[in-house]
């Protein structure tokens, strides 16, 4: 899950930053405007990705390491 969120937050990320360099709207091009119900599941999407993300700077990296290396 902690992959996926955090594809989705660069996806994101990607797309403030042709927003803001070129005030072009990836997201909202490919699925057909900011309004469009597929454009509106993705910005929300990302944003709840954001969101979980956060958990990420509080997590123990010595405890998710041991976790990651126990497994077979």
């Amino acid at each position: 899950m902690d992959k996926f969120a955090l594809v989705l937050v660069i996806v994101g990320a990607l797309n403030w930053l042709l927003v803001g360099l070129f005030q072009f709207d990836l997201v909202a091009a490919i699925f057909g405007g900011q309004d469009a119900l597929l454009s509106r599941v993705v910005y929300t999407l990302v944003g709840v990705a954001g969101i979980w993300t956060i958990s990420l700077l509080f997590r123990d990296r010595d405890k998710v390491a041991t976790k990651d290396n126990n497994r077979v």
